[in-house]
């Protein structure tokens, strides 16, 4: 995103008047009264550190404490989404109980954060809606024109049940149009509406806020399913609700594959998982880019908003999945940027050189502010909480992909400043060569007393018309010797090298007066 100097946050809140996204502290309030447990809970949750970059400082004696790093914004137009998942079944209507978009200092990376829910739904049309909803764009498309693992159609409603806007996914030419003519994929109608003012990059759609996306179109997810019987699933069903967004439901199990053969040891998390009547049966599923909870329905703990599993996963757990998918989003970004630097350069251009040498010092800059700032390896005190965010983040690769980054950064780095050390040598080699004919003249002066010839006593015409000659003199023997200066520094070698001739020592001398060998 590039709005010049305005950040981008600053721009959205700016022009809040021709939008639907309103700027919000965080779920947190001033008024003890309405501070419930969950936050409280949630607050403690996370180290010091943590809790500054999520909250911001404290605030104390009525003033108001330093904000976070963190920006957020809501819209709450939006009551409901309506997904049919294929063509010819029942639409489902799901409750929407926030859409977020999470802005960042320093980082030019946003957010996206849909929060669903709804009741009673078979576990395999749960399956299906993990599978097909989230996407930003078909994959291809089948036989009969709809869009390929996705939603047959979405559609967002307003508070007063009126359609909003719909999927456009079976509108091929739109998106093989998109990317013959501007080479970076389009998103749907669906999304495209719901982030809108922030538009697409390359689209010819107007807007100061612009955005395009880093990575594959499959969104990262979570999911809270609270089932019955959940000790009753087989190891087949487990498989398929954890690789849920992965898995086409309609295919068979790929039983020979690594994450299939590996799951429990791979992606569960079951440290509350038990399979005994006492108790708890809560199993976390995390492939990186899905974490999935599941948990006995009819365990009053599990789905208590206010202190049990679906507070924590709902507050706690969605941090540390949005903390472990920043890094690896912002990470990328960086990447793309150096990327970007490269591809502009052009090394006879010495415009693009300097373009190019201030985007890799900012890039470095802001690189170090990441890293001091939002790069954490831990996150909390609590074993299952600091183990799930380690699980995610090694599923994403996340320590690897910050050592490619920062070497890639460092090396470009230091090529700037050996660069510009080298330049800097040049410099003084060329002024130690002028410092040494200057040396000669003011020796040569100094010896006669500086008045070798009687400039004054003629005429003040005469007197300055030698004075500007002089000048002229002394700067053209100046820029004569800027000119030289290379070969004047070779040949102020070559004099101190015993070991060359005095035939080579006048060749060189000539070379330098004549500019030939």
């Amino acid at each position: 995103m590039d709005v010049g100097k305005v950040r981008h946050w600053e721009e959205l809140e700016r022009t809040q008047g021709d939008h639907s996204w309103r700027s919000i502290d965080d779920e947190f309030t001033d008024d003890p009264g309405q501070f419930r447990e969950r936050h409280y809970r949630e607050f403690v949750t996370f180290l010091p550190y943590v809790q500054r970059f999520l909250y911001g400082e404290g605030r104390s004696g009525g003033g108001a404490g330093k904000d976070s790093p963190m920006h957020v914004f809501r819209r709450k137009d939006i009551g409901a989404l309506r997904v049919t998942l294929r063509e010819g079944q029942a639409p489902i209507e799901l409750e929407v109980v926030h859409v977020d978009l999470y802005f960042f200092d320093d980082i030019d990376v946003v957010q996206l954060n849909v929060e669903v829910r709804a009741r009673n739904l078979p576990l395999d049309t749960v399956r299906d809606i993990l599978f097909r909803f989230g996407r930003a764009y078909p994959s291809g498309w089948d036989e009969e024109g709809g869009g390929l693992h996705s939603a047959y159609a979405a559609e967002w409603l307003g508070l007063d049940g009126q359609v909003l806007s719909r999927s456009d996914t079976a509108n091929r030419e739109k998106f093989l149009q998109f990317v013959c003519q501007h080479r970076s994929p389009c998103i749907s109608e669906h999304w495209a509406s719901l982030l809108r003012p922030l538009v697409l990059a390359d689209s010819d759609e107007p807007g100061a806020l612009r955005f395009r996306l880093i990575e594959y179109h499959r969104m990262p997810i979570t999911a809270f399913l609270a089932i019955e019987q959940p000790r009753t699933l087989s190891a087949e069903e487990w498989t398929r609700i954890g690789l849920a967004s992965k898995l086409h439901p309609d295919e068979p199990l790929p039983i020979n594959e690594p994450t299939v053969i590996d799951f429990e040891k791979l992606y569960c998390q079951d440290r509350f998982w038990t399979k005994t009547d006492a108790g708890p049966n809560t199993r976390f599923i995390c492939t990186g880019s899905s974490l999935t909870v599941v948990g006995d329905c009819d365990a009053v703990f599990f789905s208590d908003a206010e202190r049990g599993v679906l507070a924590q996963f709902r507050h706690q757990y969605f941090l540390i999945f949005l903390l472990a998918h920043l890094h690896r989003a912002s990470l990328l970004v960086f990447s793309d940027i150096l990327v970007g630097a490269v591809n502009a350069l052009t090394i006879t251009d010495d415009d693009s050189v300097r373009a190019f040498k201030r985007r890799i010092r900012s890039n470095f800059e802001t690189f170090l502010r990441f890293t001091h700032r939002y790069w954490f390896h831990e996150l909390s005190e609590r074993p299952h909480v600091q183990a799930t965010f380690r699980m995610c983040s090694d599923h994403l690769r996340n320590d690897a992909l910050y050592s490619e980054v920062r070497d890639e950064i460092k090396e470009m780095s230091q090529y700037l400043d050996s660069d510009s050390q080298r330049r800097q040598s040049n410099t003084v080699v060329r002024l130690t060569v002028i410092t040494i004919l200057g040396l000669i003249t003011t020796v040569t002066t100094g010896y006669f007393g500086m008045n070798i010839i009687a400039f004054g006593e003629g005429t003040p015409w005469e007197r300055l018309l030698h004075g500007v000659l002089a000048t002229l003199a002394f700067v053209g023997m100046v820029l004569f010797a800027i000119v030289r200066s290379k070969r004047l520094s070779e040949l102020l070698e070559l004099l101190s090298d015993e070991r060359t001739s005095l035939r080579a020592k006048v060749r060189a001398f000539w070379a330098v007066l004549f500019g030939r060998s």
